[in-house]
């Protein structure tokens, strides 16, 4: 049971921009769906 929960959440597509459509890279406390470029966010 656990092998195939694990093995669901690898083959999930990765996520992407709701506005440009790039690739977002995830984090584990980040729900946004648009990625800095779009939404104006400047990296630390």
């Amino acid at each position: 049971m656990i092998s195939s929960i694990v093995e669901f959440f690898k083959n999930l597509p990765a996520k992407q921009c709701a506005s440009c459509g790039s690739q977002i890279e995830e984090q584990h406390d980040c729900y946004s769906n648009t990625c800095h470029s779009c939404s104006n966010i400047k990296e630390i």
